[in-house]
């Protein structure tokens, strides 16, 4: 193999990187050179997709990237070390991460935790981008059964995973992908071979294969990729995808699915423990009416509303401006056997928290868990007015003892700012909260020290005392 061309940043711009970040902007490059030595590299010109060395402005090696001439952030290293990149590559990463899903140590140690999954029955994420260490690179995968065939063979509601899997046998699985820079696009039957070949063998020795997935669904629709001279591309790539959409289990509850016509990767699988923990504030856990009244807003399919109505929550309303989202929401209540207590509005989240408080109605848990409002930080000023109107609203929505959950996606607006924004919001609303917990994404979604990137979601637990 030639050797790479090599990216020289210009001086100090090497410090982030040595923390971990594992980015270069077009504007901390000094020069780009050939691969030949320091006395007779010559200029050379980076071409998409292709990899390069990184150094310092004082020769120091930084790593190994992928490089995109189009795109602001011009290369991303994906190794320290001169590692190359084939399938084989793909291979080892896409496995190590699934092993840290799976609580497994890279040498076979159970390392347990908050973040490990049992992957036989439980959607996860299995490569979250960078914090994988696979630069741009999305796979989530989904475990249940077709929607069509569960609603034949399972009368009863609720139902539980091991109904379904008595009924219908074991589960199948499908993927959602997503093919966010130049690089991994152009290396993309690479990298769905090297998934397939990774899932149909045992992780380790003496384990069973995950299995191949009946189908792989592509959601490379993000305007990301737009940025990298990309274009905007869905559809299913290998297999096939139920017609109805699917069946999963969020923390044993059902929850319909369809890849091809979801947001993102077609469900938030992020918010699990955050949905579980708002429904422990509902009290019962029983599915039994206790009189708790409940606002879902900006609920997409109903995640949290679900869970808080069969936690015993005795009316959730769920508002989306979507009507297909909330069709979702619908089928989600039935398959829950909760339809009579969940109602739906099609409405701006601020117009109707707006009306609400006119009407003087009163909630026991809000739930508030908006898109991102902030995709960079050029828009974090007009987010921050957003957010705080939202929950300034809600928090005026709460009766005495009522709980607010909060959550922000915006990955420009951090944790200090996130809070700060919220007393702000309590002080205009001339209430007192006392936080009753704070938490991010879920585990299979990690956050890697000195990639602030990977740190986006934050979800505010509060209770109002007056």
């Amino acid at each position: 193999m030639a050797s790479l061309k090599r990216i020289i940043l210009k001086p100090g711009e090497e410090n982030r990187i040595l923390m971990g970040h594992p980015w270069v902007f077009d504007n901390e490059i000094a020069r780009i050179l050939d691969g030949g030595t320091n006395s007779s590299a010559a200029p050379a010109v980076l071409l998409p997709g292709e990899l390069a060395e990184v150094e310092s402005s004082n020769r120091k090696y930084l790593g190994r990237s992928f490089v995109n001439p189009n795109s602001r952030i011009s290369a991303r290293i994906y190794s320290p070390s001169k590692e190359g990149v084939d399938k084989g590559f793909f291979k080892n990463r896409i496995r190590l991460a699934i092993l840290r899903r799976m609580g497994i140590g890279a040498s076979g140690n159970l390392t347990g935790g908050q973040g490990s999954y049992n992957l036989a029955m439980e959607s996860a994420r299995l490569v979250f981008a960078e914090a994988d260490f696979l630069p741009a690179l999305i796979i989530d995968r989904f475990v249940g059964w077709p929607l069509d065939t569960i609603e034949t063979a399972i009368k009863k509601r609720p139902f539980f995973f091991e109904d379904a899997e008595e009924a219908l046998g074991p589960p199948s699985s499908w993927l959602s992908v997503q093919f966010l820079c130049w690089a991994m696009d152009e290396r993309r039957e690479q990298i769905l071979d090297a998934l397939e070949e990774v899932l149909s063998a045992p992780l380790m020795s003496g384990q069973e294969a995950l299995g191949m997935a009946a189908g792989i669904v592509e959601k490379s629709g993000a305007k990301v990729r737009e940025l990298e001279g990309l274009p905007l591309r869905e559809g299913i790539v290998r297999g096939s995808f139920p017609a109805q959409g699917i069946v999963i289990f969020e923390n044993g509850l059902p929850f319909a699915v369809h890849l091809e016509e979801g947001q993102k990767t077609g469900h938030f699988l992020d918010q699990k423990d955050n949905r579980r923990l708002a429904a422990a504030f509902i009290g019962t856990g029983n599915n039994s009416p206790n009189g708790i009244k409940v606002l879902d807003a900006c609920a997409y399919t109903g995640g949290f509303g679900i869970h808080a109505a069969r936690a015993g929550a005795e009316s959730v309303t769920c508002v989306d401006i979507s009507a297909a989202a909330l069709e979702t929401v619908k089928k989600n209540a039935a398959l829950n056997g909760v339809e009579a207590r969940v109602k739906t509005a099609e409405a701006n989240v601020f117009e109707y928290l707006r009306a609400a408080e006119r009407k003087k109605e009163r909630f026991d848990l809000i739930i508030l868990d908006p898109p991102a409002f902030a995709k960079n930080r050029a828009a974090l000023e007009a987010a921050i007015r957003g957010y705080n109107e939202i929950n300034l609203r809600a928090i005026l929505l709460l009766k005495s003892g009522g709980i607010l959950v909060t959550c922000s996606c915006s990955q420009a607006m951090d944790e200090a700012g996130f809070k700060k924004m919220i007393l702000e919001a309590a002080t205009d609303a001339k209430r007192r909260l006392i936080q009753l917990d704070y938490r991010y994404q879920s585990g299979d979604h990690p956050i890697l020290t000195g990639y602030d990137e990977s740190f986006y979601l934050k979800a505010g637990f509060y209770r109002a005392v007056n």
